[in-house]
């Protein structure tokens, strides 16, 4: 199972990346795939951490919906940034993590991060995230919205 999803999910990749449809260059893809499996799988190195076919949809829609917010906040920072008065109003703030394991923390506070116009500055060892935001809704956007209850809901990742 693990081998099929990664060979379509190589193929896709190569064909989305490359933008050549003629015969010869898809000929030169499928074998560049088919090598790159044959590598791995010689090298023993395709498991549920390099093809984490385990994590299912949800991962996916949370990829999706993170990407939409990340296009939503860089459209308000942009026009933040080009408005002449800068309407800013820096604000500090923490948040509990909803999540438990150590990698759903980290998951939360890379997507805050990832997210223009919030930084996470800090993360203990309590779940509690320390984050920069450059306006006061975008730090009301991290207290109340709803990141920390998709990343607590994402399946599959360990923690303690």
């Amino acid at each position: 199972m693990h081998i099929v999803v990664l060979f379509i999910t190589l193929a896709a990749l190569w064909l989305l990346w490359s933008g050549l449809y003629l015969p010869l260059m898809l000929a030169l893809g499928a074998a560049s795939v088919v090598l790159v499996i044959w590598l791995t799988r010689r090298f023993e190195t395709i498991d549920h951490e390099s093809v984490p076919v385990h994590l299912g949809f949800k991962v996916i829609t949370y990829w999706a919906w993170l990407l939409k917010e990340i296009v939503v906040s860089s459209l308000q920072v942009t026009k933040i940034v080009l408005s002449p008065s800068m309407p800013i109003s820096p604000k500090v703030v923490q948040v509990q993590s909803k999540s438990k394991g150590e990698v759903r923390q980290v998951i939360f506070g890379n997507s805050i991060t990832l997210t223009p116009g919030t930084l996470t500055t800090d993360l203990d060892d309590n779940g509690l995230v320390t984050v920069h935001a450059l306006t006061e809704e975008g730090a009301d956007g991290v207290v109340n919205g709803d990141m920390n209850d998709r990343v607590a809901a994402l399946p599959g990742f360990g923690g303690k």
